[in-house]
C-alpha cells in the first residue's frame, strides 16, 4: 500500500520512477545504471524530459528492489539520478543511494536545485542524499546558454561539484564528445542520452 506522501509501502520506502536504464555510457562516467524520477517542480523551459514533470505519472517502486536491480546488474561502475528532480524524493533516493555506495559503485545526481538551495532548505532528508553523492551537477537548465565544453551538461550556468575524488574535473571523459543510445527495456524503445543526438533516432 502506497501512503499519501506516495514513499512508502508495506515493502518499504518507495520511490516514483519515470525511467530506467540498466547499462548506459551517456549519462555520466563509465557503464553505468540510470534512473529517472518522475516528478518535478522547477519545470525549465525547454526542458528534454517535459514528460517527467507531472508527479502523478510513472511508476512507484519499493527502493529495496531498486537498489537490488542497480546491484545486480554486471559491470556498472555507478547510478545516476536524473529526472525529473531527485531531490523531490530525497528521503528514499538517498535510502537507494546508500545501498549503491555501501557495496563500492558510485553516485552521480543531476537537479535543477543550486546547491546552495538544497543547502539553505535544512532537510535531513537532504543533506542525507548529498552525503551518498560524488558527482551533483546543479542549476537549472537555461536554454539560452547552452553548453558546448563540457559531457554531460545542458547549460553553462550549471555547476559540477565534485564531492569525492572518485572522479576530477580534469578526467579526460567530462570533455569527449557528447552520445545517444537505443535500448530495449521492458518491451519498449527507450532511447537516452544527448538530446539532440537522441532526436536524431527517434521514428
Amino acid at each position: 500500500m502506497v501512503l499519501a506522501d506516495g514513499t512508502s509501502s508495506r515493502s518499504g520506502p518507495t520511490l516514483r520512477i519515470a525511467q530506467k536504464v540498466a547499462r548506459t555510457e551517456a549519462e555520466g562516467p563509465g557503464v553505468r545504471y540510470a534512473l529517472w524520477v518522475q516528478g518535478c517542480p522547477l519545470r525549465c523551459a525547454g526542458c528534454c524530459n517535459p514528460e517527467m514533470f507531472a508527479s502523478e505519472r510513472g511508476t512507484v517502486e519499493p527502493v529495496e528492489a531498486l537498489a537490488r536491480q542497480v546491484l545486480a546488474t554486471p559491470g556498472i561502475e555507478g547510478l545516476t539520478l536524473l529526472g525529473g528532480e531527485p531531490f523531490s524524493q530525497p528521503g528514499p533516493a538517498a535510502l537507494l543511494c546508500e545501498r549503491v555506495r555501501a557495496a563500492g559503485l558510485s553516485v552521480m545526481v543531476f537537479t535543477g536545485y543550486t546547491l546552495a538551495e538544497l543547502r539553505a532548505q535544512g532537510r535531513e532528508d537532504v543533506e542525507r542524499l548529498l552525503a551518498t553523492v560524488d558527482l551533483l551537477v546543479d542549476g537549472r537548465f537555461d536554454k539560452e546558454q547552452p553548453e558546448t565544453a563540457r559531457r554531460w551538461i545542458g547549460s553553462r550556468n550549471q555547476v559540477m561539484h565534485f564531492f569525492t575524488a572518485r572522479y576530477a574535473p580534469d578526467d579526460a571523459c567530462f570533455t569527449a564528445p557528447n552520445t545517444a543510445e537505443v535500448h530495449f527495456v521492458g518491451g519498449r524503445l527507450v532511447i537516452n542520452g544527448w538530446p539532440a543526438l537522441a532526436d536524431r533516432l527517434r521514428p
